[in-house]
């Protein structure tokens, strides 16, 4: 299959425990659990291809996931940075009184 070789991702102990505790917490966000099932399945030498058949993710999804793991660690895999510009604001319709 062309592309990537596949390199073994070690994850660390401590965040092995703290993934599986999000993936058990019913409080967590879908997106975030996601990707901890990605890295996850990931350290166990699975194929990319099939990682991301059983995440329902692209290939390059988890090539980023895993390169963010490598280079800056658990927080930065899972959750988004913060993005710039000016926050969402929702417009609320003002209410008739009659």
């Amino acid at each position: 299959m062309p592309g990537r070789k596949p390199e073994a991702l070690k994850l660390k102990r401590k965040d092995v425990i703290e993934l599986r505790r999000l993936l058990r917490d019913g409080h967590t966000p879908q997106r975030v659990a996601q990707r901890a099932r990605l890295l996850l399945a990931c350290a166990q030498h699975e194929q990319p291809q099939a990682v991301a058949t059983k995440v329902g993710q692209n290939r390059t999804t988890i090539w980023r996931v895993c390169d963010r793991y490598r280079q800056d660690g658990l927080q930065t895999a899972l959750y988004d940075a913060p993005r710039s510009g000016r926050p969402r604001s929702f417009f609320q319709a003002p209410t008739p009184t009659d």
